[in-house]
């Protein structure tokens, strides 16, 4: 659908009902915005403004990734958004599309995308601005696009620093699924900044078809870049905290298998004791009636001395060898 649109002459809004159709040579500029619009919907204004007939392919694919394509006189640029999903640390990115040409400008917008209404009225506020034409409008958005990556950079770099700690804590062994659900939304953050990058070092440095001011595509390319040299460190850290962890857990397992492996050794040492006078045990009671130890009547006596003695013998060997 058609969120907004108007048609602007010396930097003023001049409302009508079907701005786009306003016949070129007037000076102005249209400004047309669009929230995830149908082909038949688009087909018109494309229509009007001349635009190149693989802008319905492009306004009606909402996985574009951002990117920056010629076509003729004018420009089309996709950019991803990036918002935090609400009391969490997902990362949540919207699309929008941008077409620029010498005298019109349309956004569409996709998915949760960040709204423009706020931008449209701080440009209709500055006249001068405005007079610019679509490419000072077009910087004006990417720069709130760029600007709202930094909220989601200050909350994961929280999110960061809460993980580190839990991981080096006590219990740190339970964190390995933070630290990799953590790294994942920083990556998705990546996927929507960095590819960003190639756009905008076209605009900024003068090669796109249509010129704006290219200082102020720098300006914007630069806060872009430390975007992404922070969510890079973020990256780098949560790969040096999932190795920590992963070290933890190895040590614990190390822990654990020496642990039992004494406990092993303790618990058949007093088995092989427990046998010794079982054995004995076990030889007077197969009931033979020829067995001569069994008119002796010291043969009690010595069974049971020879039980003890086997016993004392096998404990002084096992705590010898450090297995008691």
């Amino acid at each position: 659908m058609i969120v907004d649109a108007a048609r602007y002459i010396d930097g003023r809004r001049t409302d009508r009902s079907e701005p786009w159709a306003t016949p070129p040579g007037d000076g102005g500029f249209t400004w047309i915005g669009l929230f995830e619009p149908d082909p038949d919907e688009f087909q018109g204004i494309r229509e009007a403004l001349g635009l190149h007939e693989l802008a319905i392919e492009d306004a009606t694919d909402a996985d574009q990734r951002p990117k920056l394509e010629v076509y003729g006189e004018s420009l089309f640029i996709a950019v991803r958004t990036a918002a935090l999903h609400p009391g969490s640390s997902r990362v949540v990115t919207g699309e929008l599309q941008i077409f620029v040409a010498a005298d019109s400008i349309v956004v569409v917008r996709h998915g949760p995308a960040a709204k423009l209404t706020e931008v449209r009225a701080a440009m209709e506020a500055d006249p001068e601005a405005l007079e610019a034409g679509p490419m000072a409008v077009l910087h004006a958005v990417l720069d709130r696009v760029v600007d709202g990556y930094a909220p989601v950079l200050d909350a994961l770099g929280d999110a960061v620093e809460r993980v580190e700690e839990a991981v080096f804590s006590d219990d740190g062994i339970d964190s390995i699924e933070s630290v990799y659900e953590l790294k994942r939304e920083v990556l998705h953050l990546l996927a929507a900044t960095r590819p960003l990058i190639g756009p905008l070092n076209v605009l900024a440095t003068g090669k796109a078809p249509l010129r704006g001011e290219p200082v102020y595509f720098r300006d914007v390319l630069d806060n872009l870049s430390r975007v992404v040299d922070r969510a890079d460190t973020q990256r780098e850290l949560l790969t040096t905290v999932f190795q920590a962890n992963l070290t933890q857990v190895s040590v614990r397992l190390a822990e654990v298998g020496v642990q039992q492996n004494e406990d092993m050794r303790r618990i058949s040492a007093w088995v092989a004791i427990a046998a010794s006078p079982t054995i004995i045990a076990g030889i007077y009671g197969m009931n033979f009636r020829h067995m001569p130890e069994l008119d002796w009547t010291v043969g009690y006596p010595l069974s049971l001395g020879a039980m003890a003695l086997s016993c004392l013998v096998l404990f002084r060997l096992f705590r010898r060898a450090k297995w008691l």
